[in-house]
């Protein structure tokens, strides 16, 4: 069993910045691609950036040059620093990682509860 466990969401002005963060906890043997996703009202849910784990980083049109993504793989955690943020980065925002519990399993996809960004003046 693994959990993830998202922090950082809040409601900040227009411009602003905030910083989510993920830990990854319980049986982890290896974690692979640990990603950001994101889900505004009505619409589905979204890749916002992929962190891998051989340290390539990758990032929806929508983002980039604001959004930064960067892991700890001490923590088995990952950033996201969210700059310059607009309205419609107004979202629930989700980490996601791929896991290996054992040597012998296979990877499995771990998903976080979801942590809300809201971005009004």
């Amino acid at each position: 069993q693994v959990q993830l466990v998202e922090s950082g969401g809040g409601l900040v002005q227009p411009g602003g910045s905030l910083r989510l963060s993920c830990a990854a906890s319980g049986r982890i043997f290896r974690l692979n691609a640990m990603d950001w996703y994101r889900q505004a009202p009505g619409k589905s849910r979204e890749l916002v950036a992929v962190s891998t784990s051989g340290g390539s980083t990758n990032y929806a049109d929508s983002v980039k040059g604001r959004f930064i993504i960067s892991r700890d793989n001490a923590k088995n955690t990952v950033y996201l620093q969210m700059n310059s943020l607009k309205p419609e980065d107004t979202a629930v925002y989700y980490c996601r990682a791929e896991v290996k519990s054992d040597y012998e399993s296979p990877y499995f996809g771990s998903w976080g509860q979801g942590t809300q960004v809201t971005v009004s003046s």
